[in-house]
């Protein structure tokens, strides 16, 4: 055992543009992109969204699951790809705005998608060392991408927040087991002061994503002496419709498994929020006494994966903070237009 979540939380702002939308303002097949990535629009934040306002309205439900003041928090660490200063911390402005105090560890992570679980496994680390009684790790992004690129079909928003504690008493999940699998794989990357990322097509699926989930997936399982059998809900990071629907068939899970936590045909791509929104929606409906393997990828490679199983006091909690498909569900539309001018007052010109 490594730690307890006693709060989770999500975020995930009501503005959407569609696959259609986009594809007739340039040009292309709309049916042929929704079908080779799998699905059909994305979240988009608002004008005065960024990733460090989505983070503090996650961390705000998970305080209210958790019921601790935010004063509690002894470390707070942020993973995103869009933290908005080059240089100035998101963790600082996070637990001021929550109002914890000063007497705290505060700490970025930045690893592509995965900063968001390196976040957590960081929480759980130090509160296991116990230089913390309870951590507050965030994934949180507004995903960029080149105007024109593939890329840009999938690139979401949101944000999922996590309170860990030593103290398993009010702990509605419990960590019993995580590693990563790392290795210098450069599928997608953005030099210091470019506006956006680049990425490599011919590595992005089978040298990058597959071989690392399906290693990291294989290892978790070995180590915890799992089959894809004993496991209740599994989640992968979801870049595509596509590509979690193909790890969880190579790896033995089924359909079934995966679709508490699949979310990636109307969310998009959130980035370091990605896989932890999932799992966020399987802790909304999971019920106690299972077991959850959370996956994650970050470009460049690497993968951090989870053995989590639930407890009876998920029941209590999961109703207590507005839940993640709710979110989802709250949809406006917006057009092109729009969509550009939401994106020029978030990252300037585009």
């Amino acid at each position: 055992m490594i730690g307890g979540i006693i709060g989770y939380g999500a975020y995930i702002p009501r503005y959407r543009i569609s696959v259609q939308e986009l594809a007739c303002a340039r040009g292309d097949n709309a049916a042929r992109i929704a079908d080779s990535l799998g699905l059909s629009e994305k979240s988009l934040p608002g004008p005065d969204e960024d990733a460090l306002t989505m983070a503090v309205a996650a961390s705000k439900n998970a305080l209210t699951r958790a019921d601790i003041l935010a004063s509690v928090l002894q470390a707070v660490y942020v993973g995103s790809e869009s933290h908005p200063y080059a240089v100035k911390p998101s963790a600082t402005i996070v637990g001021e705005v929550l109002g914890i105090g000063n007497h705290y560890l505060a700490a970025d992570f930045e690893f592509a998608c995965k900063g968001g679980t390196a976040a957590l496994q960081a929480a759980l680390g130090v509160v296991k060392s116990g230089m913390a009684s309870c951590a507050l790790a965030v994934g949180s992004d507004t995903a960029q991408a080149k105007p024109g690129d593939i890329l840009e079909y999938a690139a979401g928003a949101g944000a999922a927040a996590f309170i860990v504690s030593q103290d398993l008493t009010n702990a509605c999940a419990v960590v019993e087991r995580t590693l990563s699998y790392s290795s210098d794989t450069p599928d997608f990357w953005r030099r210091s002061l470019a506006a956006y990322p680049e990425h490599e097509g011919r590595f992005t699926a089978q040298p990058a994503y597959f071989a690392h989930v399906v290693a990291a997936t294989h290892a978790l399982l070995a180590e915890h002496n799992l089959q894809p059998t004993d496991v209740d809900h599994v989640v992968f990071h979801q870049p595509n419709g596509k590509f979690p629907l193909m790890a969880a068939r190579q790896l033995g899970f089924s359909h079934e498994q995966l679709s508490s936590g699949l979310l990636v045909e109307t969310l998009g791509n959130s980035y370091s929020a990605n896989s932890l929104l999932g799992l966020t929606a399987v802790l909304d409906s999971a019920k106690p006494n299972q077991t959850i393997v959370l996956v994650s990828y970050g470009s460049g490679s690497g993968c951090d994966a989870f053995v989590i199983k639930t407890t009876e006091q998920l029941l209590a909690v999961q109703n207590k903070a507005r839940q993640t498909r709710a979110y989802l569900a709250e949809k406006k539309y917006v057009s092109y237009a729009t969509y550009l001018q939401h994106l020029k007052t978030l990252h300037g010109d585009v």
